[in-house]
C-alpha cells in the first residue's frame, strides 16, 4: 500500500517557551567576622583570611561571586562566597573584615545590605535550569 505525502501538511506545535531567567538578589541585615576565624577551615574547605574579599551565605554556591552594597552609603564590593552562615537567621550575609572594612561597617558591625550574584565579568549572573545546561554541554558538572 502507498500512501501520498506530496502536498500533506504536519502540524507542528509550537515550541513551549523557555523559563524566564533571573538574577538572584536579596536585601537583608550583613554582618562581619575576622581575627577569631582567621586562619581556621572554612565549610568550603579552604582556610579562611580575614583580610580577603570572601563572605558566608547559607545557600549560595561556594565560590560565587556577589557584589554587596550598603543600602545607606551606596557603597559596594564584590566577594566570593567560600563559607556557610550567617548562624543568626535574622542576617543574610556574614562578610570578611576586609569586606565589611571596604563598605564601612566595621564600627556598626552590622548593616543593612542588597545582594545581587553576578558573574566574573561583572555581569548580572542568570539562573539556568538543568536542561539548558544538559543541552549546552553535554559534559556539565552541578557543584551539590
Amino acid at each position: 500500500m502507498l500512501l501520498a505525502s506530496a502536498g500533506a501538511s504536519v502540524a507542528r506545535r509550537a515550541p513551549s517557551p523557555k523559563p524566564r531567567a533571573t538574577a538572584h538578589t536579596e536585601t537583608g541585615i550583613a554582618t562581619w567576622y575576622g581575627e577569631r576565624f582567621h586562619g581556621r577551615r572554612t565549610a568550603s574547605g579552604e582556610i579562611f583570611d580575614m583580610h580577603a574579599l570572601t563572605a558566608a551565605h547559607r545557600t549560595l554556591v561556594f565560590g560565587s561571586i556577589v557584589r554587596v552594597t550598603e543600602i545607606q552609603s551606596g557603597e559596594s564590593v564584590d566577594v566570593r562566597i567560600n563559607d556557610r552562615g550567617p548562624a543568626d537567621g535574622a542576617r543574610i550575609i556574614d562578610l570578611s573584615y576586609a569586606a565589611a572594612r571596604k563598605l564601612g561597617i566595621l564600627g556598626r558591625g552590622v548593616a543593612r545590605v542588597k545582594l545581587s550574584v553576578i558573574d566574573r565579568r561583572g555581569e548580572p549572573a542568570v539562573a539556568v535550569t538543568r536542561c539548558e545546561m544538559e543541552a549546552s554541554s553535554p559534559n556539565f558538572l552541578l557543584n551539590p
